[in-house]
């Protein structure tokens, strides 16, 4: 898919901005762009509304992950849950927690 972006004169130190951060990155211009339409929109949400707003798991598999939480797991997180029952691999909760805005830390806990 292709889109194109018009801006007027008073946006591009927008443009600018976008170019800096993809030449620190070393991501493409669209890519930048890309991750921060996905914080944006995704930033507020919750781990789960995220994973299936990625197309990682479905509505049933949250609710069930959920209920897990809550009746057998009360002590754990959803992520470990998550991940703990097979319903999410790894990568997508690390991206998911990524786009929260907050990092797995190192010893466990999602």
């Amino acid at each position: 898919m292709q889109t194109t972006i018009y801006y007027n004169e008073e946006d591009s130190y927008l443009i600018k901005q976008v170019d800096c951060k993809s030449q620190r990155e070393r991501k493409s211009r669209s890519a930048v762009i890309l991750s921060i339409l996905e914080e944006y929109f995704e930033s507020e949400k919750r781990l789960g509304e995220i994973l299936v707003d990625l197309g990682v798991i479905s509505h049933s598999e949250l609710a069930k992950g959920l209920e897990l939480q809550k009746t057998q797991f009360t002590d754990k997180l959803l992520g470990d849950i998550l991940l703990e029952e097979e319903l999410a691999p790894p990568e997508a909760v690390e991206r998911a927690l990524i786009i929260q805005g907050r990092h797995r830390p190192p010893e466990g806990g999602v």
